[in-house]
């Protein structure tokens, strides 16, 4: 039997922070506690379910999470924060994702997570009504909170690392400004409230400070700033995002490449969604949903290169509508209207009717970003981790422009796991 075969998975614990309770987050966790007790599969999670080369025996394959050496789902430990009242199986009940007869098995574990309250600003969440918010209006003094929430979370549960995801609902559209360029500048503007600073970024700033790796699962713009890069380089910890690429924008970035290796022209692509989720609540703000819908927007045109192939995409039109429709609920359905140019410029037409679940499909990718990060950390990767774009639809990277063709992107985590395999230690890792 080879080494790799034979070494131990005890890494220590590992504590996951999500930033929102909602739908996403509720059913990661309950996920987790049914596949823990035999009540489900952890179908969606690479982590989880994928094989890998082992590297010591030519044709033999083992887990993935035996070669990274990860942490087993017993050792991971959830928390978080939420500005809505009640337990995690209060929220889980409320977003209606999974049926009740399974909620009910995991019920005792849920109920133990008491998210903390959260910080909340009107001004880039317009939509949502915060119950259960800490008492303090100056953004320093919130980050300076939340750093405490982090150290509390640490201790009290005996941590080897602990990882942060952003799992709240999408906030305005931001572009960075003055305040978001350096450490020094960033903080003073916090101290004086400044309005370009979202309640992501303060979250961001906090688990950075504390040396936590940050995933942003949203749109909005909250790591993918200078000052963000700059702590992480600071403070050792990785950071990646943004916006988790699950239904419409995944069959994208899997048709719009086999489109372009056949040299088929487009005319044009209209993409319908309808959710009924609170994501669709929040999106049917139209400032929330221009960062939506930048996201999704920027996916065909870094695919197809249309400045290289003015004749086959130089003139697409390309559309995304999403629309609130409570009825589904967190059932969402999404409609693309595709229209090909083919020989002589003839022309074609795919059509692709989706019926998924947002927070069925987002759930494995948050656990694999979280355990994926807490790897990277324990190998003393830190900053933008451009090899997990595989997991987004608009990829933050180091630098140059993001990777949006799933099968090179899948290629490139490949290529980086293999390397991560190596460098991981076999002891645990960081301590903060």
């Amino acid at each position: 039997m080879s080494n790799t075969a034979v070494r131990a998975r005890d890494t220590g614990r590992v504590g996951v922070l999500l930033a929102g309770m909602g739908s996403i987050s509720t059913t990661l966790i309950a996920g987790v506690e049914a596949v823990k007790l035999g009540l489900g599969r952890p179908f969606g999670s690479l982590t989880q379910m994928a094989m890998m080369a082992d590297p010591e025996q030519p044709g033999r394959h083992v887990p993935m999470a035996e070669l990274l050496q990860l942490p087993t789902l017993d050792q991971v430990v959830f928390g978080g924060w939420d500005i809505s009242e009640g337990t995690c199986y209060t929220a889980a009940k409320r977003a209606a994702v999974l049926q009740p007869h399974l909620l009910e098995a995991v019920r005792a574990p849920l109920e133990s997570i008491v998210p903390m309250p959260g910080i909340h600003d009107t001004r880039f969440l317009r939509r949502a009504e915060g119950k259960r918010i800490k008492p303090l209006q100056n953004k320093w003094e919130q980050a300076e909170a939340l750093r405490a929430d982090i150290r509390a979370f640490r201790v009290e549960n005996r941590l080897e690392q602990v990882v942060v995801l952003w799992c709240g609902s999408t906030e305005v559209f931001l572009t960075p400004g003055p305040a978001h360029q350096a450490t020094g500048i960033f903080e003073a503007a916090m101290k004086e409230n400044e309005p370009t600073i979202a309640p992501s970024m303060v979250y961001a700033y906090a688990a950075l400070k504390e040396r936590c790796a940050f995933v942003n699962a949203t749109p909005t713009l909250t790591v993918d700033l200078p000052v963000m890069k700059e702590l992480a380089a600071a403070n050792g910890a990785p950071i990646c995002g943004k916006d988790l690429k699950t239904g419409q924008t995944l069959l994208k970035t899997i048709l719009a490449p086999g489109i372009k290796q056949r040299m088929l022209g487009l005319a044009g692509w209209f993409s319908m969604n309808i959710l009924g989720n609170q994501d669709g609540a929040v999106l049917d703000d139209p400032a929330a949903f221009r960062s939506k819908e930048e996201s999704k927007l920027s996916v065909l045109n870094d695919i197809l290169e249309p400045a290289l192939y003015p004749e086959l995409y130089g003139q697409l039109s390309h559309q995304v509508k999403i629309n609130y429709y409570p009825p589904r609920g967190d059932n969402k359905e999404s409609w693309d209207t595709i229209d090909l140019v083919g020989w002589l410029g003839y022309e074609m037409q795919i059509k692709v009717n989706f019926l998924c679940r947002d927070s069925i499909l987002a759930a494995p990718l948050l656990l694999d970003l979280a355990l994926l990060s807490s790897a990277a950390q324990r190998a003393g990767w830190h900053g933008t981790q451009d090899w997990l774009a595989f997991y987004f639809k608009s990829p933050q990277v180091s630098q140059g422009r993001p990777e949006h063709d799933l099968s090179v992107q899948f290629q490139q985590l490949q290529a980086a796991l293999r390397t991560l395999a190596q460098r991981v230690p076999q002891t645990a890792g960081v301590r903060g």
